[in-house]
């Protein structure tokens, strides 16, 4: 007998048909000798509705910080509503069939929670309520997505009802697996499996059989909607088997597997430690092109032409676009092959101000999980380089690292000032013996598109260590989630930094960096909403020259301009217009040969949810 978790999605109990589509299925299981615990998301687009009906009578003035927070404790209490419908109802649909079932709302299980309204994090799941349900012989239908925060001062479950923003029900079902100790946690959605990307968008998208936690997490990040990146993390983190299915079929989906078995505290789920380890390469010289002509092509033009002298480019940054139309772009590269790459880099004529070469340079970073949708993990590094009187010279993020370029001379103080900071070890590099299978592997597992976000300009940073972290801290106060962070180059004084945030959240970040300008002592802070990030991810990309560079070229040869790019060892993001953004999906993947040989049906997408 097993203990399995299932969580249905929005279009999996869209109607009274499907939820008795997912009752049968429930049934079956129970049947076949288990115990079950189901966690469910608000019917087909009830959400949807219930955000518009709060538009509907909420003020459209500008609000003050203290009304948008006084707002968002209101929406907790309506969106909460979602879900405990659907799990009134499917288990009156399991009852109706003689299988003894109960509902039970986020305070009813005691999903405890940050202090935070609309994207509170999980601290503990009192197991008790449902193991005693279990032994019942009960299946126990949980309303996903929400919980109760904990009181701040008492330290115990207040009344107060929080949401755990998007994905939450993803993150509810792998917490609650955690906390029970489940011996798989299956997500059932409208797709077969984990994709090479959106079939709604590409529809022969391929199936893929299993993909690792880190490339699971960096797509999660990126927009592919089927599994939020936080029920990864607590996956990894706690060693919870999970599996994506389609709740239409009956095959096999794909398996997320895991390096190792994590070591998380129960009593921590989602405030972990999320920092490992440190890490610092001295293998790295720093070229820069600066006021480069903001047209497309250019980083095609420059990539591709590194790519075919087999120039093994490690970071890579496009600074936002500056408003005379020009943009700043960095990279690193092997120490060894410095002097092919500058030969290279000055023989292209794409309009480069000036080019500099510094070979004295380091790249240190900080690994782990989840980091990026914490603000709060970046500004921390941050400020350690900062007080230890380190100047950044290079930011790249990811879900599972965050680097930064330093001057070489201060890689020893770096490694001591982040060590204290997040008492770490430093992480070794062994040679890979597996490193020419890896060469002959695929290179891209997946492409994945994300529309909801927005950008931020920090113009005239001064540049001098601390700012980066001191222009994060504002929105860690904010609890703002911030993904991608790229510092431009510049032979001037001042810098600017870039970053993309949920389009839901542009209005409060700019009113806070906006209210901290002079006293920080940056320029204009300028906002775009009209964007979109489209990206590739893979494990064996670090192996593989060139693959950035043909990404670049599938979007320059159909006229697409990439307005900012970062990079890490498994992922190319770049940002592009919004109205080119599927367009730009659509080529990569077909760039990277990705395609399966049939369409991925989606049912949601032909049948409308009620």
């Amino acid at each position: 007998m097993a203990l399995i978790v299932q969580k249905y999605g929005g279009s999996s109990v869209a109607d009274a048909d499907r939820i008795k589509a997912v009752r049968d299925r429930i049934k079956r299981t129970v049947d076949a000798g288990n115990q079950v615990v189901v966690v469910v998301s608000a019917m087909g687009k009830t959400t949807d509705g219930l955000v518009a009906l709060s538009e509907a009578v909420s003020a459209t003035h500008a609000q003050s910080l203290d009304e948008i927070a006084a707002k968002e404790r209101e929406m907790d209490l309506l969106l909460a509503t979602g879900e405990q419908v659907t799990i009134a109802l499917l288990s009156m649909a399991l009852q109706a069939v003689g299988q003894p079932a109960i509902a039970m709302n986020g305070s009813q299980v005691r999903v405890v929670t940050e202090a935070n309204h609309t994207r509170a994090r999980i601290l503990y799941v009192e197991p008790e309520p449902i193991q005693s349900a279990l032994a019942l012989g009960k299946v126990v239908i949980i309303a996903g997505f929400q919980g109760v925060a904990i009181n701040p001062v008492s330290g115990l479950p207040s009344t107060e009802i929080t949401t755990l923003g998007r994905g939450g029900s993803d993150t509810s079902a792998v917490a609650i697996a955690a906390a029970i100790k489940a011996d798989i946690c299956e997500i059932y959605t409208d797709v077969p499996g984990i994709l090479t990307t959106d079939p709604r968008i590409v529809p022969k998208a391929q199936l893929l059989e299993e993909i690792t936690c880190d490339e699971m997490l960096e797509l999660a990040s990126l927009g592919a909607k089927v599994l939020h990146p936080r029920s990864v993390e607590i996956a990894r983190n706690f060693g919870v088997k999970m599996c994506v299915r389609s709740s239409w079929l009956d095959d096999a989906g794909t398996v997320i597997t895991a390096p190792h078995i994590g070591t998380g505290d129960l009593k921590s789920l989602e405030v972990n430690r999320f920092v490992e380890a440190v890490s610092i390469d001295y293998d790295q010289v720093k070229i820069a092109l600066l006021q480069v002509p903001d047209r497309p092509g250019i980083a095609s033009q420059l990539f591709k032409s590194l790519a075919n002298q087999a120039i093994n480019v490690d970071l890579i940054i496009q600074a936002v676009q500056e408003p005379q139309g020009l943009n700043d772009i960095a990279f690193t590269i092997p120490q060894d092959q410095l002097q092919l790459a500058e030969v290279v880099t000055r023989g292209l004529e794409i309009g480069a101000s000036s080019i500099t070469v510094d070979s004295h340079v380091a790249k240190i970073s900080i690994i782990g999980v989840g980091m990026i949708g914490r603000p709060g993990v970046a500004a921390q590094m941050f400020m350690a380089l900062a007080e230890a009187g380190i100047n950044i010279q290079m930011i790249s993020t990811s879900e599972i690292k965050i680097s930064c370029v330093i001057a070489a001379t201060d890689g020893e103080a770096a490694i001591a000032a982040i060590q204290k900071s997040f008492d770490v070890p430093v992480q070794s590099h062994p040679p890979d013996e597996n490193k020419a299978k890896l060469i002959a592997a695929a290179p891209v597992r997946g492409v994945a598109l994300d529309r909801n976000r927005a950008r931020i300009a920090v113009q005239q940073v001064p540049d001098r260590p601390g700012m980066a972290a001191k222009i994060l801290e504002q929105l860690v106060e904010q609890n703002i989630s911030l993904d991608m962070i790229v510092q431009s180059q510049s032979d001037r004084d001042v810098n600017e930094i870039a970053f993309t945030v949920a389009s839901a959240d542009l209005a409060k970040a700019e009113t806070a960096l906006k209210q901290y300008a002079s006293v920080l002592g940056y320029g204009e802070v300028s906002c775009d909403g009209d964007i979109s990030k489209v990206s590739i991810v893979g494990s064996n990309m670090i192996y593989q020259s060139g693959i950035a560079a043909r990404m670049f070229s599938a979007l320059a040869d159909a006229g697409i301009n990439i307005e900012m790019i970062a990079t890490s060892e498994i992922k190319v993001s770049c940002v592009v217009r919004d109205n080119q953004a599927e367009q730009a999906l659509k080529l990569i993947h077909q760039e990277f040969d990705l395609s399966g040989d049939r369409a991925i049906e989606v049912p949601s997408a032909i049948k409308s949810p009620v």
